[in-house]
């Protein structure tokens, strides 16, 4: 009789520039003696059909596709009745990346947020009246976001000035709701804004300097986060995954000139995990190596059944 293949650590992915953070993963995991399969859709039914036949199983599965693929989300609902532990199940993934869910979530908890109005869809509230009255809050110009069409700052508009650039961008997509937001004017010194991308991943909270206008990363050492004290930036992604309930995610926080900590991007719950090696807006090539070994020693001590909710 056949033994059945027990992979350690699966990894689910769709995206081209995945293909560097995915091979640190399966580096690190061969460095601890784990087993690791990578499932791209080319081998996405093949791997389908042998978990069906009971002649593989999954502990640990990573699933970076499900929201943006059928079939892999067929894939992780089996994964799931099977009690592999999962990042992340799709029902949480719907509720974090909602930008409008999370904005009432983040002020009821606490978090500070920019000042924000959020309109129902298009679809729902055609004809919605709005006066410039009502948008002389969030001052000149303002922000308007998408709830729910997410990545790569896809339907921002970064600059609106008037009633009527909202009733257009509301048109973009006009079955998401969307949030109309005061701007956040980063505070700067030293030559630096000081805009923050914080990451968090089954417990390990890192944060780096991301800057707005060029999107280029740069490392935020020890000796920057005593120095400009920024140890409630820790605090607040910590707060964030109470929050959100995801165990992999980046958010985006800046210091305004108020010395507050606001939180401007919510949720990222798919982390663009490039290589500032390879791609001039990629992340830190340590902190993405940090990111896999934790996955990886995770992974290690995971054991099915004991998927966390």
């Amino acid at each position: 009789m056949e033994t059945k293949r027990i992979i350690d650590l699966a990894i689910g992915v769709d995206w081209e520039y995945d293909r560097d953070f995915v091979a640190i993963l399966e580096r690190e995991a061969r460095l601890h003696g784990l087993t690791s399969l990578v499932i791209w859709p080319e081998n996405l039914s093949e791997t389908l059909e042998k978990l069906r036949a009971g002649e593989t199983a999954f502990r640990f599965y990573v699933d970076r596709a499900s929201a943006t693929s059928r079939a892999f989300a067929e894939l992780q609902e089996f994964v799931i009745r099977s009690t592999a532990d999962i990042i992340e199940p799709l029902e949480k993934v719907r509720w974090a990346s909602d930008k409008a869910t999370m904005h009432l979530e983040f002020i009821a908890n606490g978090l500070e947020t920019p000042f924000t109005v959020i309109l129902p869809p298009f679809d729902d509230f055609r004809d919605l009246p709005l006066s410039e009255g009502e948008l002389a809050p969030l001052g000149r110009p303002f922000v308007i976001k998408p709830a729910n069409t997410t990545g790569g700052s896809v339907g921002v508009v970064d600059n609106a000035e008037t009633v009527g650039d909202v009733l257009s961008a509301r048109r973009h997509y006009p079955a998401d709701k969307y949030l109309v937001q005061r701007k956040v004017h980063p505070f700067e010194a030293d030559g630096k804004r000081f805009w923050f991308r914080g990451f968090y991943v089954l417990g390990l909270i890192r944060c780096a300097w991301w800057n707005d206008l060029t999107h280029v990363y740069a490392e935020l050492h020890p000796e920057e986060v005593e120095a400009y004290a920024l140890e409630p930036l820790f605090e607040i992604v910590q707060k964030i995954a109470r929050v959100c309930r995801l165990r992999f995610f980046s958010t985006e926080i800046v210091r305004d000139g108020q010395g507050r900590h606001v939180v401007i991007d919510y949720v990222n719950e798919y982390c663009d995990m490039r290589l500032s090696s390879k791609h001039p807006d990629g992340v830190p090539d340590a902190l993405v190596g940090q990111i896999a070994s934790k996955i990886v020693a995770y992974a290690r001590g995971s054991e099915a059944p004991g998927r966390i909710s």
